[in-house]
């Protein structure tokens, strides 16, 4: 195998941005790949990509400022945030987005109505525009490499911002679709990860898979190169962009760092944390271990990844809309359903030091006749019928028995929110008073009615909903340039890291809508940078 100037390992969105970064930047560079498809998380992502005052808002005269997002990010901050990575990301963010765009990697509009997810606080934007929506790729352009995306073979011929994710309908005509569907056109997290396959195979990056890399090779304190499970040895003259995602995959480090059980997770199992074992063997600091990009999940029994693994979905609008209620093995309600779900973690994760458990997980979704004919269930839509692997009953009680919750604690709390959702508010858990909440809510409705909607009509349903993540968010901490950063807090000479693989610039906070791709593109695009610069030597 040949050398090179730039290596980056993984073959995501922030590994191709960062091979693509280094090679417009004069870098000869390579694309190594562990798995046997390209893609990872972000082939099967939503693909959203959230970054302030990007180029779309600017083009449509949409007023953001680094002050706002800036204040927006440190009203929310816990301790976790690092102000010299922050503000790389604040500050670096459009570029990155421009740049792709200038090169054809990138197609995307703007999710019209969009909000940020914390809009009590100063700096968010109710009427979005942070949050970028990835225009429809036609696959054909790709060839034979079209077959070596992760998950291709699940089509999305729909842009987000034609779903009730993004705020739309859910409807395109059939025969749109058909057309859709005959020209292989994709939108999603595939439309993503095709078009910026696409700009690196036409720049002769191609991405080399099935490449297990082993170890980090060095002189002296410098990375300069890696080490294959086959004894194959590659040189990078400027340095190594580690790229490769997270680690919620392997058991040990997910016992070893997170802060709280993780029963479903929704990544594929590409997120092993091969790249944080890398940086960890040499010498890399850590950050933000025990956060992640939480959300709740539906796992239906038989839904597996190509490898056999659990396969999740996100419960989003599952929860969100009318009619449905969230309790726990109490049978009570200890949430608000329509909170956005990175931070619904906090209630997943309560423990209780009584029962010395978690008595959130796993939950139930408790829906009845008026959600199943109107509202979509994972990848059940109406009219198609609830899957049989959700129980259901003709009464509350019987629901409760075969769930094996106290049947009058399960009526008591679903009379309590009838009366309540009845009245048009919440006064547990004030479901409904935030623009956010009504955002994956029945928009064909008004007011608190949206989310609100009584579970009165049998038969009822209960599914099960276990606590799971979209990615982790620790690794090795980075500097402003995308360095990593040895114990010393100085980088370690010729080691790079974007994405999920790093410790993440906007710490555990969950910006809005396409907060993990956001900070992932632009540190790939800064770490590409400094590493065909050589920035550290």
């Amino acid at each position: 195998m040949s050398d090179c100037d730039v290596l980056v390992l993984g073959s995501g969105a922030a590994g191709m941005t960062a091979a693509l970064a280094a090679h417009e930047a004069g870098a000869s560079v390579r694309l190594l790949e562990r798995g046997e498809k390209v893609g990872g998380t972000s082939a099967v992502s939503g693909g959203v990509i959230w970054v302030a005052n990007n180029p779309r808002m600017q083009a449509a005269g949409m007023a953001d400022s680094r002050d706002e997002a800036l204040a927006y990010f440190r009203a929310l901050d816990h301790g976790d945030l690092v102000d010299e990575t922050l503000e790389a990301f604040v500050d670096k963010g459009p570029e990155a987005l421009a740049f792709l765009e200038g090169i054809d990697a990138l197609k995307v509009a703007l999710l019209d109505g969009y909000p940020d997810y914390y809009l009590d606080r100063p700096g968010a934007k109710a009427g979005g525009g942070r949050a970028l929506d990835h225009d429809l790729f036609a696959l054909t352009e790709l060839g034979d490499w079209a077959a070596r995306i992760f998950a291709i073979d699940e089509p999305k011929p729909m842009m987000l911002r034609e779903t009730p994710l993004g705020g739309g309908s859910g409807v395109v005509a059939p025969e749109e679709i058909g057309r859709r569907m005959a020209a292989q056109e994709r939108g999603f997290g595939q439309a993503m990860v095709g078009r910026m396959l696409k700009a690196c195979l036409a720049r002769g990056i191609e991405p080399e898979l099935g490449c297990d890399v082993v170890r980090l090779t060095r002189e002296s304190e410098r990375i300069t190169g890696v080490e294959l499970a086959d004894g194959t040895v590659i040189h990078a003259r400027h340095g190594v962009v580690v790229a490769t995602g997270g680690f919620e995959w392997d058991a040990a480090l997910r016992q070893a760092f997170l802060r709280g059980p993780v029963t479903a997770p929704a990544s594929p199992p590409t997120a092993a944390g091969a790249g944080l074992k890398l940086a960890m063997a040499a010498g890399a600091k850590l950050g933000n271990m025990t956060q992640a990009w939480w959300a709740p999940t539906l796992a239906p029994p038989g839904r597996q990844w190509p490898g056999g693994e659990q396969r999740a979905e996100p419960v989003l609008i599952e929860r969100t809309v009318p009619h449905g209620l969230l309790v726990n093995r109490a049978g009570q309600r200890f949430c608000n359903e329509a909170a956005n779900y990175s931070a619904l973690a906090g209630a997943f994760h309560a423990f209780d030091p009584q029962s010395y458990d978690y008595l959130n997980i796993p939950a139930w979704l408790v829906f009845d006749a008026q959600y199943a004919a109107r509202y979509p269930l994972g990848t059940r839509l109406p009219p198609a019928p609830i899957p049989d692997w959700v129980p259901r009953a003709d009464s509350l009680t019987e629901l409760a028995k075969l769930i094996g919750l106290d049947p009058a604690a399960l009526q008591a709390t679903v009379a309590r929110f009838n009366e309540h959702a009845r009245a048009g508010h919440d006064p547990d858990f004030q479901r409904g008073t935030s623009a956010y909440d009504h955002f994956y809510g029945d928009r064909s409705r008004s007011g608190t009615a949206v989310t609100l909607g009584p579970v009165e009509q049998g038969p009822f349903y209960a599914a099960r909903i276990e606590m799971g993540l979209l990615g982790t968010n620790g690794g090795p901490r980075t500097d402003a340039a995308g360095r990593i950063l040895g114990h010393d807090n100085a980088p370690i000479p010729g080691l790079y890291g974007a994405g999920n693989a790093i410790a993440c610039p906007t710490g555990g906070i969950y910006a809005g809508a396409g907060g993990t791709l956001g900070p992932a593109l632009t540190f790939g695009y800064i770490a590409g940078q400094a590493a065909a610069r050589r920035s550290n030597v």
